[in-house]
């Protein structure tokens, strides 16, 4: 019934309670999971995920954020890419938060091997004709410029893809949805503080639609601040069905569509 876009099913904080994560899954009715790779160190659990279990799939890539690892190359990319239930190329983007904290006050302009690898994976989504799941943070104005640089434009030449954990304005939205993109919500639009989340919510078309949960991270309410689950994500379609006032089963029966949709080779 629901379909999970986004987990991290190897990260610590899950991979040791797999069989009970799956089991909480079966009694949600979450009957789908796509386990997304971080780092190339990474991706042989995450593809081992996919090839152990008919209703896990697996991206490859590595994310905006992630420094002091194995930089892929375009080749890298398109020889994971071709093996079995690799459906995605991610997480990629940009990620620009936190400057002064996070980043050691390093300037944007220092960044640019973010922006370099973040067109590597663009040209090997296109290469493999498999979409790119996307992360943008405090970066949407680079991260819609180099998709467009790179000729990601709508076209059937685009790879397309989502855009996960969608937290930026309806403006984001609009140039997303413009490119191709799905937009991808999570258990953020469940925050009491993210009116205006739900409010980009509400315009977005329900077939560009997706629901994550973005595991380990970002549990739903009543679930927030601890360890987040593919079984919760029902919450995230609860959500939707009450922002847009239609039913908890269209939501499951359009994001699951789309699901399909976007990352072809899965099943219903």
């Amino acid at each position: 019934m629901f379909t999970d876009s986004h987990c991290h099913l190897t990260f610590p904080e899950l991979a040791r309670q797999l069989p009970a994560i799956r089991q909480a899954m079966a009694q949600a009715q979450v009957d789908r999971a796509l386990c997304i790779c971080t780092t190339m160190e990474e991706f042989a659990d995450v593809h081992a995920l996919a090839l152990a279990h008919d209703n896990f799939w697996c991206s490859v890539g590595v994310h905006p954020d992630n420094e002091g690892v194995v930089e892929p190359s375009l080749q890298d990319l398109l020889d994971r890419a071709a093996l079995p239930r690799v459906v995605a190329i991610g997480e990629t983007g940009l990620d620009y938060y936190g400057m002064q904290e996070r980043k050691g006050g390093r300037s944007i302009a220092d960044l640019e091997w973010q922006r370099k690898r973040f067109r590597t994976h663009i040209r090997a989504a296109r290469a493999c004709a498999k979409p790119l799941v996307i992360h943008t943070r405090s970066a949407a104005e680079d991260t819609l410029a180099i998709l467009r640089e790179e000729g990601e434009d709508g076209s059937s030449h685009s790879a397309g893809g989502v855009f996960h954990c969608f937290t930026e304005s309806a403006q984001v939205a609009r140039a997303a949805l413009d490119l191709g993109y799905y937009i991808s919500f999570s258990g953020i639009i469940t925050f009491k503080s993210a009116q205006d989340l739900r409010d980009v919510l509400a315009m977005v078309p329900l077939e560009r639609i997706l629901i994550e949960t973005d595991s380990p991270y970002l549990a739903p309410v009543p679930y927030r601040g601890k360890t987040n689950s593919p079984a919760y994500v029902p919450l995230v379609a609860q959500q939707i069905a009450s922002t847009r006032g239609i039913s908890l089963e269209a939501v499951a029966e359009a994001t699951s569509r789309n699901f399909e949709a976007l990352f072809t080779g899965v099943q219903a």
